[in-house]
């Protein structure tokens, strides 16, 4: 792969509805762990060269900003963004929306167990 195809993909595109670079400024390295644990987990080194960490986290932000522009452009026909929004946008992509579709789901039975768990408390609280 060649490094100087790399570098005009990360600039926001002319005509596009993004703000640009100088127009906000987001906080670098907030996901340097989680992304070196998961290059770990995936083959890399367990200490991944800083600046390849660094070209990762920029790659996974701005395809999550793009995701979320696209998403809330889908939804401002209602005027409220939804989890259906974003599952939408992946429709074309199954592994994508299998994973999506299956943590959602972990995550409402996560919620209905700590539901669950909360109302046995405040029954053995109440019987002592």
């Amino acid at each position: 792969m060649n490094s100087s195809s790399a570098g005009p993909s990360s600039k926001p595109r002319a005509g596009s509805s993004q703000p640009s670079d100088s127009s906000f400024k987001r906080k670098r390295g907030v996901f340097q762990k989680d992304l070196q644990h998961m290059m770990y987990g995936f083959g890399d080194d367990a200490n991944p060269l800083p600046e390849t960490v660094a070209l990762l986290e920029d790659i996974v932000v701005e395809y999550v900003t793009d995701l979320v522009h696209k998403a809330q452009e889908t939804a401002s026909k209602r005027g409220k963004l939804l989890t259906e929004d974003f599952l939408f946008l992946m429709r074309k992509d199954l592994p994508k929306l299998n994973r999506c579709t299956e943590l959602l789901s972990m995550n409402e039975e996560l919620k209905q167990a700590r539901k669950a768990f909360d109302v046995d408390e405040e029954k053995l609280a109440t019987m002592e």
